[in-house]
């Protein structure tokens, strides 16, 4: 029966950026996969081409396009772009961020920081689950009985996840299980989610400082 049907949607993270100045590139175009970005990439068509996968999409942005392609390649697919999964607005783009040799050191950007739980400095959290809950929901459309990918970027992925979990958007983000690559898995049964699954199929790949952004 259909309401029995199953249907996946695999939340991507894309792989290691080229980044060597280490800053915050949030949705400045030019960033690309590094060459241990691109391994991870591999990776991840490896983990996932042997499902039962018909849509791959990702961020316009080249990092997660990139990361797709591996395993679109495999799969026989075409890439599609969505820009509600593209990465959170920043005021910091573009900035190194730290305390010591930073953009937090200059009394000119502690007004973005007023308001942690909005956040002030970028993007709503709010508005992030609601651009991701309704690519997810589309991605779902389109695969009905099978599977589907988006890959994306951290902070999206792991709002979209405290949202469908059902957990307050304001976070630690030294605490998102989201890591460089990763594969967060929305399992529904017909209309209902089921489960929530994550896998790492890069992760003997990341380093223990993965650099910035997402």
């Amino acid at each position: 029966m259909a309401e029995q049907e199953t249907t996946r949607v695999h939340l991507v993270r894309h792989g290691e950026v080229f980044n060597p100045r280490g800053v915050l590139y949030g949705r400045l175009p030019g960033y690309s996969l590094s060459d241990l970005g691109r391994a991870m990439a591999v990776r991840v068509g490896e983990a996932l081409g042997g499902r039962d996968i018909v849509d791959v999409t990702a961020s316009p942005l080249e990092r997660a396009q990139e990361t797709a392609r591996p395993l679109a390649d495999r799969l026989g697919l075409g890439i599609g772009t969505d820009a509600r999964v593209i990465e959170a607005g920043n005021r910091f783009e573009g900035k190194t961020f730290g305390v010591g040799d930073g953009s937090l050191k200059r009394p000119e950007v502690w007004p973005l920081l007023v308001d942690p739980f909005r956040p002030s400095w970028g993007e709503p959290y709010l508005g992030i689950a609601t651009r991701m809950r309704a690519a997810v929901a589309d991605a779902r459309a389109r695969a009905r009985g099978h599977e589907a990918v988006l890959v994306s970027h951290q902070l999206p992925v792991w709002t979209a996840r405290s949202s469908y979990e059902g957990r307050k958007l304001f976070h630690d983000p030294r605490r998102r299980q989201c890591a460089l690559a990763s594969v967060t898995t929305l399992v529904w049964k017909g209309d209902r989610l089921v489960a929530v699954e994550y896998s790492e199929p890069a992760a003997d790949l990341v380093p223990v400082k993965a650099g910035f952004g997402a």
